[in-house]
Protein backbone atom coordinates (compact mmCIF):
# COMPACT_ATOMS: atom_id res chain seq x y z
CA UNK A 1 0.00 0.00 0.00
CA UNK A 2 1.17 3.52 -0.77
CA UNK A 3 2.73 5.33 2.19
CA UNK A 4 0.47 8.31 1.55
CA UNK A 5 -2.61 6.11 1.49
CA UNK A 6 -1.53 4.40 4.72
CA UNK A 7 -1.15 7.74 6.51
CA UNK A 8 -4.68 8.72 5.53
CA UNK A 9 -6.33 5.39 6.35
CA UNK A 10 -4.67 5.16 9.76
CA UNK A 11 -5.68 8.66 10.82
CA UNK A 12 -8.79 9.87 8.99
CA UNK A 13 -12.24 9.25 10.43
CA UNK A 14 -14.40 6.37 9.26
CA UNK A 15 -16.73 8.96 7.75
CA UNK A 16 -14.51 9.16 4.67
CA UNK A 17 -16.40 8.14 1.56
CA UNK A 18 -15.07 8.90 -1.92
CA UNK A 19 -11.64 7.45 -1.20
CA UNK A 20 -13.33 4.10 -0.61
CA UNK A 21 -14.79 4.21 -4.12
CA UNK A 22 -11.59 5.44 -5.75
CA UNK A 23 -8.81 3.88 -3.61
CA UNK A 24 -5.74 5.53 -5.12
CA UNK A 25 -3.78 8.64 -4.16
CA UNK A 26 -4.43 11.52 -6.56
CA UNK A 27 -1.67 14.08 -6.99
CA UNK A 28 -2.51 16.21 -10.03
CA UNK A 29 -5.28 17.28 -12.39
CA UNK A 30 -5.91 19.31 -15.52
CA UNK A 31 -9.30 20.06 -17.04
CA UNK A 32 -11.08 16.66 -17.10
CA UNK A 33 -8.04 14.49 -16.34
CA UNK A 34 -6.81 13.43 -12.90
CA UNK A 35 -3.41 11.83 -12.23
CA UNK A 36 -2.56 9.39 -9.45
CA UNK A 37 0.80 8.97 -7.73
CA UNK A 38 1.77 6.18 -10.15
CA UNK A 39 1.19 8.37 -13.20
CA UNK A 40 -2.10 6.80 -14.26
CA UNK A 41 -4.60 9.13 -15.95
CA UNK A 42 -8.32 9.11 -15.19
CA UNK A 43 -11.20 10.77 -17.02
CA UNK A 44 -13.23 12.75 -14.49
CA UNK A 45 -17.01 12.33 -14.75
CA UNK A 46 -17.48 13.61 -11.18
CA UNK A 47 -16.05 17.15 -11.38
CA UNK A 48 -16.02 17.66 -7.64
CA UNK A 49 -19.75 16.85 -7.53
CA UNK A 50 -20.28 19.91 -9.70
CA UNK A 51 -17.70 22.19 -8.05
CA UNK A 52 -15.37 22.12 -11.07
CA UNK A 53 -17.53 23.19 -13.99
CA UNK A 54 -14.57 25.08 -15.48
CA UNK A 55 -12.24 22.10 -15.13
CA UNK A 56 -9.32 21.32 -12.88
CA UNK A 57 -6.72 24.09 -12.72
CA UNK A 58 -8.33 26.33 -15.32
CA UNK A 59 -5.40 28.39 -16.60
CA UNK A 60 -7.32 31.63 -17.15
CA UNK A 61 -8.78 31.64 -13.65
CA UNK A 62 -5.49 30.50 -12.08
CA UNK A 63 -3.64 33.51 -13.44
CA UNK A 64 -5.89 35.99 -11.63
CA UNK A 65 -5.64 34.03 -8.38
CA UNK A 66 -1.84 33.94 -8.47
CA UNK A 67 -1.63 37.63 -9.33
CA UNK A 68 -3.92 38.50 -6.41
CA UNK A 69 -1.84 36.46 -3.97
CA UNK A 70 1.51 37.79 -5.17
CA UNK A 71 0.36 41.34 -4.43
CA UNK A 72 -0.35 40.51 -0.76
CA UNK A 73 -4.00 41.46 -1.15
CA UNK A 74 -6.30 40.73 1.76
CA UNK A 75 -7.28 37.06 1.98
CA UNK A 76 -9.71 37.03 4.91
CA UNK A 77 -12.13 39.77 5.89
CA UNK A 78 -15.39 38.15 7.05
CA UNK A 79 -18.03 40.54 5.61
CA UNK A 80 -16.00 43.73 5.60
CA UNK A 81 -15.75 45.87 2.47
CA UNK A 82 -13.03 44.67 0.09
CA UNK A 83 -12.09 45.26 -3.50
CA UNK A 84 -12.36 41.55 -4.34
CA UNK A 85 -15.94 41.42 -3.07
CA UNK A 86 -16.92 44.58 -4.93
CA UNK A 87 -15.38 43.27 -8.16
CA UNK A 88 -17.27 39.99 -7.84
CA UNK A 89 -20.61 41.69 -7.13
CA UNK A 90 -20.17 44.12 -10.04
CA UNK A 91 -19.27 41.32 -12.46
CA UNK A 92 -22.01 38.97 -11.27
CA UNK A 93 -24.62 41.71 -11.53
CA UNK A 94 -23.55 43.09 -14.92
CA UNK A 95 -22.82 39.80 -16.67
CA UNK A 96 -25.33 37.40 -15.11
CA UNK A 97 -28.19 39.00 -13.18
CA UNK A 98 -28.93 42.16 -15.17
CA UNK A 99 -28.99 40.54 -18.65
CA UNK A 100 -31.45 37.96 -17.33
CA UNK A 101 -33.74 40.54 -15.74
CA UNK A 102 -33.06 39.19 -12.25
CA UNK A 103 -32.96 41.56 -9.31
CA UNK A 104 -31.65 39.92 -6.15
CA UNK A 105 -29.82 41.03 -3.05
CA UNK A 106 -26.68 38.91 -2.63
CA UNK A 107 -25.99 37.25 0.72
CA UNK A 108 -22.57 35.71 1.30
CA UNK A 109 -23.04 32.68 3.52
CA UNK A 110 -20.62 30.30 5.19
CA UNK A 111 -18.51 28.53 2.65
CA UNK A 112 -20.61 25.42 1.94
CA UNK A 113 -23.84 24.96 0.03
CA UNK A 114 -25.69 23.63 3.03
CA UNK A 115 -25.12 26.97 4.79
CA UNK A 116 -26.95 28.81 2.01
CA UNK A 117 -29.85 26.38 2.38
CA UNK A 118 -29.88 26.95 6.14
CA UNK A 119 -30.00 30.70 5.53
CA UNK A 120 -32.89 30.29 3.08
CA UNK A 121 -34.80 28.20 5.61
CA UNK A 122 -34.35 30.82 8.31
CA UNK A 123 -35.29 33.70 6.06
CA UNK A 124 -38.36 31.99 4.58
CA UNK A 125 -39.70 31.21 8.05
CA UNK A 126 -38.84 34.69 9.29
CA UNK A 127 -40.75 36.31 6.42
CA UNK A 128 -43.84 34.10 6.44
CA UNK A 129 -43.93 33.34 10.17
CA UNK A 130 -44.63 29.68 9.39
CA UNK A 131 -42.42 26.76 10.36
CA UNK A 132 -43.37 24.12 7.79
CA UNK A 133 -41.66 23.93 4.40
CA UNK A 134 -42.10 21.54 1.49
CA UNK A 135 -39.39 19.58 -0.30
CA UNK A 136 -39.61 16.84 -2.92
CA UNK A 137 -38.98 13.14 -2.55
CA UNK A 138 -35.55 12.43 -4.01
CA UNK A 139 -34.17 15.78 -2.85
CA UNK A 140 -30.67 16.46 -1.58
CA UNK A 141 -30.13 19.87 0.01
CA UNK A 142 -27.26 19.34 2.45
CA UNK A 143 -26.04 17.57 5.57
CA UNK A 144 -26.53 20.09 8.40
CA UNK A 145 -29.72 19.60 10.39
CA UNK A 146 -31.99 22.09 8.61
CA UNK A 147 -30.80 21.10 5.15
CA UNK A 148 -30.84 17.43 6.14
CA UNK A 149 -34.49 17.77 7.11
CA UNK A 150 -35.11 18.66 3.44
CA UNK A 151 -33.03 15.71 2.21
CA UNK A 152 -34.72 12.36 1.68
CA UNK A 153 -32.18 9.55 1.39
CA UNK A 154 -32.38 7.31 4.44
CA UNK A 155 -28.65 6.88 5.00
CA UNK A 156 -28.08 10.62 5.28
CA UNK A 157 -31.10 11.16 7.52
CA UNK A 158 -30.12 8.31 9.83
CA UNK A 159 -26.92 10.16 10.68
CA UNK A 160 -28.79 13.07 12.26
CA UNK A 161 -29.34 11.53 15.68
CA UNK A 162 -32.37 13.75 16.29
CA UNK A 163 -35.80 14.13 14.74
CA UNK A 164 -35.86 16.09 11.48
CA UNK A 165 -39.00 18.17 11.67
CA UNK A 166 -41.04 20.92 10.01
CA UNK A 167 -40.71 19.56 6.47
CA UNK A 168 -43.41 17.90 4.37
CA UNK A 169 -42.52 15.85 1.30
CA UNK A 170 -44.27 15.67 -2.06
CA UNK A 171 -43.36 13.38 -5.01
CA UNK A 172 -41.25 14.98 -7.75
CA UNK A 173 -42.51 15.00 -11.32
CA UNK A 174 -42.69 11.58 -13.03
CA UNK A 175 -41.28 9.66 -10.08
CA UNK A 176 -44.56 7.96 -9.09
CA UNK A 177 -45.60 6.75 -12.52
CA UNK A 178 -47.21 8.53 -15.46
CA UNK A 179 -50.69 8.43 -13.93
CA UNK A 180 -49.74 10.39 -10.79
CA UNK A 181 -50.03 14.19 -10.98
CA UNK A 182 -47.61 15.45 -8.33
CA UNK A 183 -48.69 19.08 -8.63
CA UNK A 184 -52.37 18.19 -8.37
CA UNK A 185 -51.46 16.41 -5.15
CA UNK A 186 -49.40 19.41 -4.00
CA UNK A 187 -52.23 21.82 -4.64
CA UNK A 188 -54.63 19.55 -2.78
CA UNK A 189 -52.55 19.23 0.39
CA UNK A 190 -51.88 22.98 0.44
CA UNK A 191 -55.51 24.07 0.01
CA UNK A 192 -57.47 21.25 1.65
CA UNK A 193 -58.34 22.11 5.26
CA UNK A 194 -58.40 18.38 6.00
CA UNK A 195 -55.02 17.50 4.44
CA UNK A 196 -53.27 17.55 7.81
CA UNK A 197 -50.44 19.62 6.38
CA UNK A 198 -49.56 23.00 7.83
CA UNK A 199 -49.31 25.73 5.20
CA UNK A 200 -45.63 25.99 4.24
CA UNK A 201 -43.45 29.07 4.27
CA UNK A 202 -41.56 27.88 1.20
CA UNK A 203 -41.10 25.11 -1.32
CA UNK A 204 -37.50 24.05 -1.95
CA UNK A 205 -36.82 22.94 -5.51
CA UNK A 206 -34.05 21.33 -7.54
CA UNK A 207 -35.10 21.70 -11.18
CA UNK A 208 -32.92 18.65 -11.79
CA UNK A 209 -32.61 16.22 -8.91
CA UNK A 210 -28.97 15.19 -9.16
CA UNK A 211 -28.44 12.90 -6.17
CA UNK A 212 -32.04 11.77 -6.61
CA UNK A 213 -31.17 10.06 -9.89
CA UNK A 214 -31.06 12.84 -12.53
CA UNK A 215 -34.77 13.61 -12.51
CA UNK A 216 -35.39 16.55 -14.86
CA UNK A 217 -38.47 18.68 -14.27
CA UNK A 218 -40.36 19.73 -17.37
CA UNK A 219 -40.89 23.38 -18.26
CA UNK A 220 -44.65 23.02 -17.83
CA UNK A 221 -44.24 21.47 -14.38
CA UNK A 222 -41.90 24.26 -13.24
CA UNK A 223 -44.25 26.99 -14.46
CA UNK A 224 -47.20 25.41 -12.69
CA UNK A 225 -45.19 25.04 -9.48
CA UNK A 226 -44.36 28.75 -9.55
CA UNK A 227 -48.04 29.54 -10.13
CA UNK A 228 -49.06 27.44 -7.11
CA UNK A 229 -46.56 29.31 -4.96
CA UNK A 230 -47.78 32.71 -6.10
CA UNK A 231 -51.44 31.84 -5.61
CA UNK A 232 -50.87 30.58 -2.08
CA UNK A 233 -48.34 33.09 -0.71
CA UNK A 234 -45.56 30.49 -0.58
CA UNK A 235 -41.94 31.30 -1.36
CA UNK A 236 -40.19 29.34 -4.11
CA UNK A 237 -36.54 28.58 -3.31
CA UNK A 238 -34.40 27.18 -6.15
CA UNK A 239 -31.43 25.09 -5.08
CA UNK A 240 -28.85 25.68 -7.84
CA UNK A 241 -25.88 24.36 -5.86
CA UNK A 242 -25.11 21.42 -8.16
CA UNK A 243 -27.06 22.20 -11.33
CA UNK A 244 -26.31 25.92 -11.59
CA UNK A 245 -23.39 27.75 -13.21
CA UNK A 246 -24.33 26.53 -16.72
CA UNK A 247 -24.50 22.81 -15.90
CA UNK A 248 -27.87 22.49 -17.70
CA UNK A 249 -27.04 24.83 -20.59
CA UNK A 250 -28.13 28.09 -18.95
CA UNK A 251 -26.38 29.76 -16.04
CA UNK A 252 -29.36 29.09 -13.78
CA UNK A 253 -31.15 25.82 -14.41
CA UNK A 254 -34.56 27.46 -13.86
CA UNK A 255 -34.07 29.88 -16.77
CA UNK A 256 -35.38 27.44 -19.37
CA UNK A 257 -38.82 27.66 -17.75
CA UNK A 258 -38.86 31.46 -17.55
CA UNK A 259 -39.59 31.38 -13.81
CA UNK A 260 -38.13 33.69 -11.17
CA UNK A 261 -37.67 32.05 -7.77
CA UNK A 262 -37.97 34.18 -4.65
CA UNK A 263 -34.63 32.90 -3.39
CA UNK A 264 -31.77 31.00 -5.03
CA UNK A 265 -28.95 29.05 -3.39
CA UNK A 266 -25.58 28.85 -5.16
CA UNK A 267 -22.34 27.15 -4.20
CA UNK A 268 -19.92 24.62 -5.74
CA UNK A 269 -18.89 26.08 -9.14
CA UNK A 270 -19.75 29.66 -8.23
CA UNK A 271 -16.34 29.50 -6.47
CA UNK A 272 -14.76 29.43 -9.92
CA UNK A 273 -11.77 27.20 -9.19
CA UNK A 274 -13.11 24.77 -6.63
CA UNK A 275 -12.73 27.29 -3.81
CA UNK A 276 -15.43 27.19 -1.10
CA UNK A 277 -18.10 29.81 -1.69
CA UNK A 278 -21.81 29.99 -1.00
CA UNK A 279 -24.47 32.54 -1.92
CA UNK A 280 -28.12 33.13 -1.20
CA UNK A 281 -29.87 35.36 -3.73
CA UNK A 282 -32.85 37.09 -2.16
CA UNK A 283 -35.81 38.97 -3.60
CA UNK A 284 -35.21 42.47 -2.27
CA UNK A 285 -38.38 42.81 -0.20
CA UNK A 286 -37.58 39.54 1.59
CA UNK A 287 -34.19 40.78 2.82
CA UNK A 288 -35.32 41.48 6.39
CA UNK A 289 -32.23 40.17 8.17
CA UNK A 290 -30.93 41.98 11.23
CA UNK A 291 -27.16 42.59 11.09
CA UNK A 292 -25.23 39.35 11.85
CA UNK A 293 -28.45 37.37 12.28
CA UNK A 294 -26.88 34.69 10.08
CA UNK A 295 -23.11 34.82 9.84
CA UNK A 296 -19.93 32.76 9.64
CA UNK A 297 -16.18 33.26 9.84
CA UNK A 298 -15.59 32.28 6.22
CA UNK A 299 -18.43 34.18 4.56
CA UNK A 300 -15.83 36.45 3.00
CA UNK A 301 -13.50 34.07 1.12
CA UNK A 302 -11.50 36.66 -0.79
CA UNK A 303 -9.67 34.11 -2.98
CA UNK A 304 -13.03 32.64 -3.94
CA UNK A 305 -14.27 36.13 -4.86
CA UNK A 306 -11.34 36.51 -7.24
CA UNK A 307 -11.82 33.06 -8.77
CA UNK A 308 -15.60 33.49 -8.98
CA UNK A 309 -15.33 36.84 -10.72
CA UNK A 310 -12.92 35.41 -13.27
CA UNK A 311 -15.05 32.28 -13.59
CA UNK A 312 -18.05 34.37 -14.59
CA UNK A 313 -15.95 36.23 -17.14
CA UNK A 314 -14.65 32.91 -18.49
CA UNK A 315 -18.22 31.61 -18.69
CA UNK A 316 -19.43 34.56 -20.75
CA UNK A 317 -16.31 34.99 -22.90
CA UNK A 318 -16.26 31.31 -23.92
CA UNK A 319 -20.04 30.92 -24.26
CA UNK A 320 -20.05 28.02 -21.81
CA UNK A 321 -23.83 27.72 -22.16
CA UNK A 322 -23.46 27.04 -25.88
CA UNK A 323 -20.56 24.68 -25.21
CA UNK A 324 -22.71 22.66 -22.81
CA UNK A 325 -25.63 22.38 -25.21
CA UNK A 326 -23.35 21.03 -27.95
CA UNK A 327 -21.61 18.53 -25.70
CA UNK A 328 -24.89 17.52 -24.11
CA UNK A 329 -26.26 16.64 -27.53
CA UNK A 330 -23.22 14.43 -28.12
CA UNK A 331 -23.81 12.59 -24.83
CA UNK A 332 -27.49 12.07 -25.61
CA UNK A 333 -26.74 10.71 -29.07
CA UNK A 334 -24.05 8.39 -27.73
CA UNK A 335 -26.30 6.94 -25.03
CA UNK A 336 -29.10 6.33 -27.52
CA UNK A 337 -26.84 4.68 -30.11
CA UNK A 338 -24.24 2.87 -28.01
CA UNK A 339 -25.69 2.14 -24.57
CA UNK A 340 -29.46 1.70 -24.80
CA UNK A 341 -29.15 -1.12 -27.38
CA UNK A 342 -27.08 -3.17 -24.90
CA UNK A 343 -30.17 -4.12 -22.88
CA UNK A 344 -33.84 -3.08 -23.18
CA UNK A 345 -33.99 -2.51 -19.41
CA UNK A 346 -31.59 0.45 -19.61
CA UNK A 347 -33.14 3.95 -19.62
CA UNK A 348 -31.64 7.42 -19.36
CA UNK A 349 -32.42 10.99 -18.36
CA UNK A 350 -30.57 14.26 -18.49
CA UNK A 351 -30.02 17.77 -19.75
CA UNK A 352 -26.93 19.83 -20.61
CA UNK A 353 -23.97 17.99 -19.10
CA UNK A 354 -25.73 16.10 -16.33
CA UNK A 355 -26.99 12.67 -17.43
CA UNK A 356 -28.08 9.52 -15.72
CA UNK A 357 -27.99 5.99 -17.12
CA UNK A 358 -30.72 4.23 -15.16
CA UNK A 359 -29.99 0.55 -14.48
CA UNK A 360 -32.62 0.10 -11.77
CA UNK A 361 -34.67 -2.26 -13.96
CA UNK A 362 -31.84 -4.77 -13.78
CA UNK A 363 -33.12 -5.47 -10.29
CA UNK A 364 -29.58 -5.83 -8.92
CA UNK A 365 -28.02 -2.77 -7.23
CA UNK A 366 -24.81 -4.73 -6.72
CA UNK A 367 -24.48 -5.13 -10.49
CA UNK A 368 -24.55 -1.34 -10.82
CA UNK A 369 -21.92 -1.12 -8.09
CA UNK A 370 -19.75 -3.57 -10.02
CA UNK A 371 -20.21 -1.56 -13.23
CA UNK A 372 -19.02 1.60 -11.47
CA UNK A 373 -16.03 -0.34 -10.12
CA UNK A 374 -15.22 -1.61 -13.61
CA UNK A 375 -15.35 1.98 -14.86
CA UNK A 376 -12.79 2.98 -12.25
CA UNK A 377 -10.57 0.02 -13.14
CA UNK A 378 -10.64 1.34 -16.72
CA UNK A 379 -9.65 4.81 -15.43
CA UNK A 380 -13.02 6.60 -15.29
CA UNK A 381 -14.20 8.36 -12.15
CA UNK A 382 -17.99 8.13 -12.04
CA UNK A 383 -20.58 8.31 -9.26
CA UNK A 384 -23.87 6.50 -8.70
CA UNK A 385 -27.11 8.20 -7.66
CA UNK A 386 -30.83 7.64 -7.25
CA UNK A 387 -32.80 5.02 -5.39
CA UNK A 388 -30.45 2.25 -4.24
CA UNK A 389 -27.66 4.00 -6.20
CA UNK A 390 -28.76 2.38 -9.46
CA UNK A 391 -28.15 5.37 -11.76
CA UNK A 392 -24.72 6.04 -13.28
CA UNK A 393 -24.24 9.80 -13.07
CA UNK A 394 -22.38 11.58 -15.89
CA UNK A 395 -21.12 14.92 -14.54
CA UNK A 396 -17.88 15.97 -16.30
CA UNK A 397 -16.32 19.43 -16.25
CA UNK A 398 -18.17 21.61 -18.75
CA UNK A 399 -14.84 22.29 -20.45
CA UNK A 400 -14.11 18.63 -21.17
CA UNK A 401 -12.70 18.08 -24.67
CA UNK A 402 -14.58 15.74 -26.97
CA UNK A 403 -11.88 13.07 -27.02
CA UNK A 404 -12.04 12.72 -23.23
CA UNK A 405 -15.83 12.85 -23.25
CA UNK A 406 -16.03 9.94 -25.68
CA UNK A 407 -13.27 8.05 -23.87
CA UNK A 408 -15.36 8.16 -20.71
CA UNK A 409 -18.54 7.16 -22.52
CA UNK A 410 -16.73 4.24 -24.17
CA UNK A 411 -15.63 3.03 -20.74
CA UNK A 412 -19.22 3.14 -19.47
CA UNK A 413 -20.42 1.18 -22.48
CA UNK A 414 -17.69 -1.43 -22.20
CA UNK A 415 -18.20 -1.84 -18.47
CA UNK A 416 -21.95 -2.40 -18.86
CA UNK A 417 -21.33 -4.94 -21.63
CA UNK A 418 -18.83 -6.82 -19.48
CA UNK A 419 -21.15 -6.95 -16.48
CA UNK A 420 -24.19 -8.05 -18.46
CA UNK A 421 -22.15 -10.56 -20.43
CA UNK A 422 -23.28 -9.22 -23.78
Amino acid sequence: MSELKTIIEENESQVRSYCRKYPVVFVGAKNATIFDEDGNQYVDFLAGCGALNYGHNNGEIKGDIIDYLLKDNITHAMDMYTGAKADFIKTFKEKILDPKGLSYKIMFCGSTGTNAVEAALKLARKNKKRSNVIAFMGAFHGMTLGSLALTTDRTSRDGAGVSLDNVSFVPFENTMGDDFDSLKFLRQVITDDHSGMEKPAAIFLETVQAEGGINVASIEWLKELEKICHENDILLVADEIQVGCSRTGTFFSFERAGIKPDMVTLSKSIGGYGFPMSLLLIREDLDIWKPAEHNGTFRGNQIAFVAARRGIEFNVEHDVDGMVLKKGALVKEYIEKEILPIDPRITYRGIGLIWGIDLSALGDPEAVHRIADKCFEKRLIIERAGRKDTVLKILPPLTIVDVDLFKGLDIIRDSIIEELGK
